[in-house]
């Protein structure tokens, strides 16, 4: 196995995972999250998404194509788009997601995983780059990249208060969200242009 292919892999779903909106997620939601819920809901999405995420990567290929008669190429395609509006947004705005208040009646378990872990981690973004790498590189080598990519994506959620408390106050959130935005768009173009490729290629 490439150990260097893997790790970048693994930060190329990085990117995609967008740490940057989960932080602020987390940090905004009201009530206040103590040490212990964040923890809590940080872990529980986490695995939920690596679960959907390792599912989709060994069979999500077989499902598009022989169910719904989808090729990797248009799953590129539409999963860039959609990632290209998150972080264009994001360029613009300033922001990822609008501070909501939520229901007393929201467990843990819910925001755990919905929004967090699907839409938020396993993403439209994502499930695409997780069944083109798989069918590019291999399931066992996708699964790994899963892993890291999670693994790094969940420790920065679980600092999430302090993290979003040092940016406030040196008044670098802003400027970091749009340059977050910036590297997702332009990971998302790139997405949408391989499609493309692949696309022309099979004319």
């Amino acid at each position: 196995m490439d150990i260097t292919k893997l790790l970048e892999n693994a930060f190329y779903l990085l990117a995609l995972l967008n740490p940057a909106s989960k932080i602020m997620f987390l940090a905004a939601y009201e009530p206040k999250l103590s040490g212990r819920q964040n923890f809590e809901l940080s872990w529980k999405s986490s695995t939920a998404a690596f679960v959907i995420l390792s599912i989709l990567a060994a069979a999500g290929h077989f499902i598009l194509s022989r169910i719904f008669r989808v090729e990797i190429y248009s799953l590129q395609i539409t999963g860039g788009l959609v990632v290209f509006v998150i972080g264009w947004a994001a360029v613009n705005e300033g922001k990822f997601i609008k501070k909501s208040n939520n229901s007393a009646q929201n467990t843990i378990t819910d925001i755990s995983l919905v929004p967090l872990a699907a839409p938020l981690i396993a993403g439209p973004g994502m499930i695409a780059a997780a069944i083109a790498t798989s069918v590019a590189d291999g399931f066992l080598a996708t699964t790994l990249s899963l892993a890291i990519a999670i693994f790094i994506n969940f420790l920065l959620m679980v600092c999430s208060a302090s993290i979003n408390r040092f940016l406030t106050k040196t008044h670098m959130l802003g400027p970091l969200i749009r340059l977050t935005g910036l590297v997702i768009s332009a990971v998302a173009m790139q997405m949408i242009i391989n499609g493309i490729k692949v696309c022309f290629s099979l004319k």
